[in-house]
C-alpha cells in the first residue's frame, strides 16, 4: 500500500523527474521558487532538521530494540542449546550481519533511486526495516523448529542491514550544506540526537516489561511487544521523510546542489582513498556506541546478579547524559572547529580507555559513573561524528559517498564490537575491553592527520 502511494506521488508532481544514466550526475545551478518566494538554493534548515531527528530516532530505536533482545532473549530463546555465555556470543555474531550486509543495500538501493526515485526508494528501504523488525516478534525458539530459529533470525537481520543501506536520505547532507556557515557545527549535531532518543525509548520499553512482568511471560510475550511498536515509528518517519524528500522545493535543492546518486561503482573507483579514511574518522566514536551501550548490558546480564530493568533504567539516564552532550557537541565544534572536537574526545576516550575497565567490574555505583562518563563522551564525539568527511566529497559523489562512508563506518566500528569485546573480556578480563576501545581512538587521531593532509591536496587542486 506505501509503495503504491508513493508511487502515485512521484506520478502527480508531474512525472517530471528525468533519469540519468550517466555515472556522475550534473545540474544547472538554477534559482528556485518556493512556497511563493525566490531563494537560491537555500532553506530554513530547521524544517530539515525536524525531519532528520524523526528520522534518525525510528532508525535506532529499531536498532536498540534488536539490540537488546540480543543479550535479553536471543541466548535463551534460539540459541539455547549452548550455554548462555556461548549463546551471547552466537547472538552477537548474528547482531553483526546488519552492518556487514547494510554496504549491499547501500548499492542496491542507489540503483532503486536512480530508477525509480528517492520516494520510491524510501518506501521500499523502510517497509524492509520495519517488516524485517516487526517479524521478529513472531520468531518461534530453537525448541520449536530447532536449527530453523537460527536460520530464520539471521536473514532477518540481513534484511534489517539491507533495509538501512537503503534507508539514506542525504537529507543530512542538505541540512549541512543550507546551514550558515558560522553554526555548521550545530546543525551537524541534530541528526545524531535519534541515537540517544531511539535509545531512551527502547530502553525504557524494556525496563518496563522486565521489571514488572514476570520472567516466565517476559521470555514468552514481553519482549515482543517493542517490535511490534517499531512498525507504528516506522510508517510516521516514512511519512515525514517522504512528505520532505517528494515535494518540488526538495527535489530542486538536491538538485542545486547534485546530491543525486552517482553509481557506487563510479563513486568508488573516483573517491574510494576518501571513503576509506572517512571510515576511519569517527573509529573512536563508533566502537565507544557500543562499549557503553549493547556490551556492559551483556556483562550484567552474564557477570552479575543485577536485575536487567536496573541496568536498563541506567541506561536512560546515560541516554540523557548523551542528548545534552551532542547539544555541547554543536556549540563547541562552531567554537573550535569539528577537527578539533573529534580529536580531543578521541584523546579523551584513549584515557577513559584505561580505567573504564575498573569501574564496570567494581559494582553498582561504578557502572554508574562508567555509564555517565562513557554516555558524555560519545555525546561530544557521535555529536561530529557524521559527516566529519563529507565537505571532501566532489558535490556530483557527495550523496552516494556520504552513504558509502557511512556504511563503511559502522561496519569497521562498531559491526563486531560487542562480540569482540565480550570474547576478549570472558578470556583474558575486561582490561582487554579497555586495550580494544584504545586501539579505536588510535585509530581515529591517524585518520584525522590523514585526512587534514587530504582536505589540503583537495583544496589546493
Amino acid at each position: 500500500m506505501l509503495v503504491v502511494i508513493a508511487v502515485r506521488l512521484i506520478e502527480e508532481r508531474g512525472k517530471a523527474m528525468t533519469v540519468s544514466n550517466i555515472d556522475a550526475p550534473r545540474f544547472a545551478q538554477e534559482p528556485l521558487e518556493w512556497h511563493g518566494h525566490a531563494h537560491s538554493d537555500r532553506v530554513d534548515p530547521d524544517e530539515i532538521a525536524v525531519c532528520v531527528v524523526v528520522g534518525r530516532t525510528s532508525e535506532f530505536f529499531d536498532f536498540f530494540v534488536y539490540a537488546i533482545a540480543s543479550v535479553l532473549i536471543f541466548p535463551k530463546l534460539v540459541f539455547s542449546f549452548v550455554d548462555p555465555l556461548t549463546g551471547t556470543i552466537c547472538s552477537f555474531g548474528v547482531f553483526a550481519l546488519a552492518f556487514v550486509a547494510r554496504p549491499f543495500g547501500t548499492v542496491i538501493f542507489m540503483a532503486v533511486d536512480r530508477g525509480l526515485g528517492r520516494g520510491v526508494k524510501l518506501t521500499l528501504a523502510l517497509l524492509l526495516l520495519g517488516g524485517s523488525t516487526m517479524a521478529v516478534a513472531f520468531l518461534p525458539g530453537f525448541s520449536q523448529i530447532g536449527m530453523e530459529s537460527v536460520v530464520i533470525l539471521a536473514l532477518l537481520r540481513i534484511g534489517q542491514g539491507l533495509a538501512m543501506g537503503g534507508a539514506w536520505d542525504g537529507l543530512a547532507s542538505l541540512l549541512a550544506l543550507n546551514a550558515p556557515e558560522e553554526r555548521r557545527g550545530w546543525y551537524a549535531m541534530m541528526p545524531q540526537l535519534g541515537a540517544f532518543l531511539g535509545l531512551l525509548i527502547a530502553s525504557g520499553l524494556f525496563a518496563y516489561f522486565a521489571t514488572y512482568v514476570s520472567a516466565e511471560d517476559f521470555i514468552g510475550w514481553g519482549w515482543r511487544y517493542p517490535f511490534f511498536i517499531v512498525a507504528a515509528l516506522n510508517i510516521v518517519a516514512l511519512f515525514v521523510r517522504l512528505r520532505m524528500s517528494l515535494t518540488p522545493g526538495y527535489e530542486k535543492l538536491y538538485e542545486s546542489h547534485e546530491l543525486q546518486p552517482a553509481t557506487v561503482k563510479a563513486t568508488v573507483k573516483g573517491q574510494g582513498h576518501t571513503i576509506l579514511i572517512g571510515a576511519f574518522v569517527p573509529l573512536a566514536s563508533f566502537a565507544l556506541f557500543h562499549i557503553v551501550t549493547v556490551f556492559p548490558f551483556s556483562w550484567v546480564v552474564l557477570f552479575t546478579s543485577e536485575n536487567p530493568g536496573w541496568f536498563l533504567s541506567l541506561q536512560m539516564i546515560g541516554a540523557g547524559v548523551g542528548v545534552l552532550a551532542v547539544i555541547a557537541s554543536g556549540l563547541i565544534s562552531d567554537w573550535v572547529g569539528r577537527r578539533v572536537l573529534l580529536g580531543v574526545t578521541a584523546g579523551a576516550i584513549a584515557v577513559f580507555s584505561w580505567f573504564a575497565p575498573r569501574l564496570l567490574g567494581a559494582g553498582d555505583e561504578s557502572i554508574g559513573l562508567y555509564l555517565i562518563v562513557g554516555f558524555a563522551l560519545l555525546g561530544l564525539s557521535f555529536g561530529q561524528a557524521s559527516g566529519a568527511i563529507a565537505a571532501n566529497f566532489p558535490s556530483a559523489y557527495r550523496y552516494t559517498g556520504s552513504a558509502l562512508t557511512t556504511d563503511l563506518a559502522w561496519l569497521f566500528g562498531a559491526a563486531f564490537a560487542p562480540l569482540v569485546a565480550l570474547v576478549l573480556a570472558s578470556q583474558f578480563g575486561l582490561v582487554m575491553v579497555g586495550v580494544y576501545l584504545f586501539s579505536g581512538a588510535v585509530c581515529t587521531l591517524a585518520a584525522l592527520a590523514v585526512d587534514r593532509k587530504l582536505a589540503v591536496q583537495i583544496r589546493d587542486r
